[in-house]
């Protein structure tokens, strides 16, 4: 367990003697002695990887360097040594991310080499007890059902082709995920939470996308249609319009905050919060336009919603 201390406050008022915050004080100078043998170790072996990469950039160096470094940071993580346990991880995490990267242009980002780097990320994150890889686990699975993120210059995007589905199954998964986290030892139940909130985010994706475009359920229609070209001919027909999606996000995030409210769980309040806005600026914008008097509106509006924020943060923090 690691705690943060203010050692000189702490003397200050007198929760701790000199002696004593000198005695912390020499601990912690050990402690970050050691992190940043650990740091330096970690750079070096990143390096190596890198460069031995750049000499010969295959999918088939980055699958065997991932599964080498896999290995060496879970040989040490073997060990039980707490003074190699950040580099063990860095040497996890790498493998994971070089071996997945391989192993998705060697298949060409197909189907099964996003299920393969998803099981990959699951399993690491649990050896390594990585949150990062976790996350990564819960966003590649979302890339099997057609989930993308893009960036050029100075622009960002974002693309759910199946909405519905992404709702459903990362709805379930968040709830399952958060159920199992209540039976589990700290650090797996960490790793259970962050699927969880992982998986939460990508449902507020999938309803934002729902909202502007609607589902036209292509995956769904391709699996149960024994005619390819009928679901060629048909796919510029929705199925599930966007006030469906509109509807069910307002009624999913009004029920979310009234559930973290008495679950006592603050951060579920804040993210139904975020997204509450972002759904309202979303249909505000895209029913009434920008001009002046809608974002005057729109802006007194959003500050009222922040201070009732502020409030509830406040009276959370003080209870």
């Amino acid at each position: 367990m690691k705690i943060t201390l203010d050692l000189t406050k702490l003397v200050e008022t007198g929760k701790l003697t000199s002696a004593e915050a000198e005695r912390l004080r020499a601990l912690g100078a050990h402690e970050t002695g050691a992190l940043g043998i650990n740091i330096l170790i970690g750079f070096g072996v990143v390096a190596v990887a890198a460069g031995a990469l750049a000499l010969v950039p295959t999918p088939f160096t980055a699958i065997v360097l991932g599964i080498m470094m896999f290995a060496s940071g879970f040989a040490l993580t073997l060990k039980k040594s707490e003074q190699w346990d950040l580099l063990a991880q860095v040497c996890i995490v790498v493998g994971a991310l070089m071996f997945a990267g391989g192993i998705l242009a060697f298949n060409k980002g197909s189907l099964a080499s996003m299920m393969m780097v998803t099981a990959t990320f699951a399993g690491a994150a649990l050896l390594a007890r990585s949150s990062l890889l976790m996350a990564g686990a819960v966003l590649a699975l979302a890339s099997c059902f057609g989930a993308k993120a893009g960036y050029w210059h100075a622009s960002y995007a974002l693309a759910i082709y199946e909405p519905t589905l992404t709702v459903v199954v990362f709805g379930a998964l968040a709830w399952v995920a958060y159920l199992v986290s209540r039976n589990l030892p700290s650090d797996f139940e960490r790793l259970a939470i962050i699927a969880s909130r992982t998986s939460v985010f990508l449902v507020n994706f999938g309803f934002w996308i729902g909202s502007l475009w609607g589902d036209r359920m292509i995956m769904i229609r391709s699996m149960m249609a024994t005619d390819p070209n009928a679901v060629a001919s048909s796919i510029k027909s929705l199925v599930i319009g966007p006030w469906t999606f509109v509807i069910a996000w307002a009624v999913a995030l009004i029920a979310v905050a009234v559930w973290g409210v008495k679950a006592n769980r603050r951060w579920v309040v804040n993210v139904a919060a975020v997204f509450g806005g972002i759904h309202f600026y979303t249909q505000w914008f895209e029913k009434l336009g920008p001009n002046p008097m809608t974002f005057f509106i729109g802006g007194i509006l959003m500050l009222v919603f922040a201070l009732g924020l502020w409030q509830f943060n406040k009276k959370m923090t003080s209870a």
